[in-house]
């Protein structure tokens, strides 16, 4: 009875190894050795700022020629040369972009209309009445952007702002998710112009609140290139299908600094407000 059962249960194990066996070999999809290669050059970050879900997702559309490898933001020069010539295709060219944040208003110049009690994160405070600043479009500085940043990019400062380090921003968007505010925005790095704000209230009250504030004064539409600013929503807005025709100058009669020129890391503008634009 029991080398029956034994043969039975072998009998059973030998078909379905047999059905396998066959469903391996017919299911089998060849892939190209170069994914591996190609993979083992990238940083394997998995950060998703090139688009797609992971390294090796691009290594397999860099294989297959639907990518370049210079889109790989993260990656260096070298390894973007390297993929290239292993491949035999142009390493192409990709912008740069890092994630900046649209306020600037720290604990020293914005006022609180409330004092927040809860679970220490932004989201939890936008929750409650849109949290306790007085400034309800602005940075609630419990940094949450900077627990999701795998990269280690975001530090709070002694403000409560987040700080991007555009060194080690790989674009991912992570923090443009968590912000429950809508204050980050990715830009290619070499865009310098940017408004500091997204309060839609027009006028000197908004001072009130935040001393950093636009105040959609239109100083700033007023010295640059037609239709590269507007303020028509209450808050300067840049067009950055024109930022080629930006310029410092544009930002130097701001009188809060909402609006500032970047050359670095993002500048938060003092609560002098006379401080440098500069980064």
């Amino acid at each position: 009875m029991t080398l029956q059962a034994i043969l039975i249960v072998g009998g059973v194990g030998l078909v379905f190894a047999v059905f396998i066996a066959l469903a391996n070999r017919r299911l089998w999809v060849w892939e190209d050795p170069r994914i591996d290669v190609v993979a083992s050059m990238l940083p394997n970050a998995n950060c998703g700022a090139c688009g797609l879900p992971g390294c090796r997702a691009f290594a397999e559309q860099a294989v297959e020629g639907h990518i370049k490898p210079s889109q790989c933001t993260v990656g260096s020069d070298d390894s973007h040369q390297a993929i290239a010539g292993f491949l035999g295709i142009e390493a192409g060219t990709a912008v740069r972009r890092v994630a900046r944040l649209h306020c600037a208003g720290g604990c020293d110049v914005a006022v609180p209309q409330a004092e927040y009690r809860g679970l220490a994160t932004c989201a939890a405070a936008a929750a409650v009445a849109g949290g306790g600043k007085g400034c309800s479009w602005g940075c609630l500085g419990l940094a949450d952007c900077e627990r999701v940043c795998d990269f280690d990019a975001i530090a709070m400062s002694d403000t409560g702002l987040p700080v991007v380090d555009p060194a080690l921003c790989t674009a991912c968007g992570d923090c443009v998710t968590a912000c429950p505010k809508g204050l980050f925005e990715l830009l290619p790095a070499d865009h310098h112009l940017l408004v500091q704000c997204k309060n839609l209230l027009a006028g000197d009250e908004v001072l009130e609140q935040c001393r950093v504030a636009c105040t959609a004064c239109g100083k700033c539409v007023q010295d640059a290139a037609p239709g590269l600013i507007s303020v028509a929503s209450g808050v300067a807005v840049v067009n950055y299908d024109l930022i080629a025709q930006a310029g410092r100058h544009v930002v130097e009669r701001c009188p809060t600094g909402a609006i500032v020129w970047l050359s670095g890391a993002q500048f938060a503008p003092a609560a002098s407000l006379a401080g440098s634009r500069e980064a």
